[in-house]
């Protein structure tokens, strides 16, 4: 029976064998298409880190020149930006170099520019909406300006308290007191309130005979 039964085993193992060898003649590309994928993927993969991290490093130092050019509002005005994203960042770049050395009219206009980028970040094309809000020179009548924070005051808008704030700041110099303190009270109320808007919105409501929630 022992021969028996090694000589069964023997034949089973061969049997084996032969289905295994014949799966391996059938399927075997498929094995190998599989590593080969897998491997390539990974190549890619460490390709495309690279790439990202030369162009990053690349747009780095495009901007770094730029702010050191002599005029570097328009410097990085032109710059090629290869994303939505890089054409943003030089953009309110450009705007802010603008804006601090009087050039208004230039720095709205890149901000104008952000905001019409097609793909940008929201959060870069509503940082701009409020910054050239803030750009509006004086003569710009009240109700565009209420007009252009009111449309960053919306809820869940990530700078509703700023936009609130400058809301709060043209009821005041129209003479509407009260409405500029009610605003400011929704502002303190607000849970995206940092801690120098806190402390601006408090003294703005004293500064106007308001009292504060904790005083009444």
């Amino acid at each position: 029976m022992s021969q028996t039964d090694s000589f069964i085993e023997e034949v089973t193992e061969e049997v084996r064998r032969d289905r295994l060898f014949t799966l391996i003649k059938k399927w075997g590309w498929v094995a190998v298409l599989a590593v080969l994928l897998i491997v390539g993927g990974a190549a890619y993969n460490e390709y495309r880190k690279a790439t990202v991290k030369a162009e990053a490093e690349a747009f780095g130092d495009t901007l770094l020149a730029g702010i050191d050019a002599d005029d570097a509002g328009a410097t990085l005005g032109k710059i090629e930006a290869a994303n939505p994203q890089q054409a943003a960042i030089a953009g309110h770049l450009a705007a802010a170099d603008a804006l601090a050395g009087d050039n208004a009219e230039f720095g709205i206009q890149q901000l104008d520019t952000v905001i019409a980028t097609e793909g940008a970040p929201a959060v870069y094309t509503e940082l701009a909406q409020l910054k050239r809000a803030l750009a509006l020179p004086p003569e710009t009548p009240v109700e565009e300006r209420r007009a252009a924070f009111e449309a960053l005051a919306v809820p869940g808008a990530p700078f509703q308290p700023l936009a609130e704030e400058q809301l709060a700041l043209i009821a005041a110099e129209t003479g509407d007191t009260d409405t500029a303190v009610e605003i400011l009270r929704g502002v303190l109320a607000s849970a995206k309130i940092t801690p120098g808007l806190q402390r601006r919105a408090s003294e703005l409501i004293v500064a106007l005979g308001g009292e504060l929630a904790s005083a009444q």
